[in-house]
């Protein structure tokens, strides 16, 4: 897959840090003040400790073990233990292309000139774990493998798949605009039961 829906944007609402893990690889999803989402690998580059459990200060985001801080492009611009150091260009947290779309953010592992998948005239439902793989959740659901899954339905459900691990992954849900949130989100619990429970 190019790109990979990691969530909802009102899942990430400006000032917040999400850990997020995508083909066993684990990620720090972040949207600053201004309202501008990232994708960064989960390890500051000082310690290793993960960026997910940081906090966000305006455009940046600060490590929560050393405070070491990176800018919007992942540069490191500031070294609490040492004020007067203009930290090295090296100093940099891993980046990956974050794109939002039809209140999703998406993100690409690998470089890609590829469009991000279209959800149609679909809202945003919610996300919803489940504990199968993403290539076993289309066999079972009778639908090709990628990075969207369409249902249809009386709900005209569409599924961005979030692959997380060899044995799990995140299903980010969409319906038509005109029906009910909580009869969807309900659907939707039943059928991963039903999933789950086939295994």
């Amino acid at each position: 897959m190019d790109w990979v829906a990691v969530g909802l944007c009102e899942d990430v609402p400006a000032r917040t840090v999400v850990p997020r893990r995508v083909q066993n690889t684990d990620l720090a999803i972040w949207c600053s003040t201004a309202g501008v989402f990232h994708a960064w690998g989960d390890r500051c580059p000082h310690r290793g400790m993960r960026l997910s459990h940081g906090f966000v200060r305006g455009e940046t985001l600060s490590c929560i073990y050393h405070g070491w801080t990176y800018d919007g492009d992942g540069a490191c611009v500031s070294i609490p233990a040492h004020p007067d150091l203009t930290p090295p260009k090296s100093i940099c947290a891993a980046q990956y292309a974050c794109r939002v779309q039809d209140g999703t953010i998406w993100v690409a592992l690998q470089p890609t000139q590829a469009a991000v998948p279209e959800l149609g005239a679909r809202r945003a439902i919610r996300s919803l774990a489940v504990q199968l793989s993403a290539e076993t959740l289309a066999t079972r659901l009778k639908q090709p493998f990628g990075p969207v899954i369409t249902l249809g339905g009386a709900h005209d459900i569409a599924l961005a798949v979030q692959p997380s691990t060899d044995t799990d992954c995140l299903l980010h849900a969409f319906a038509a605009p005109d029906q009910d949130r909580k009869a969807v989100s309900l659907a939707l619990e039943h059928l991963r039961d039903e999933l789950e429970a086939a295994a």
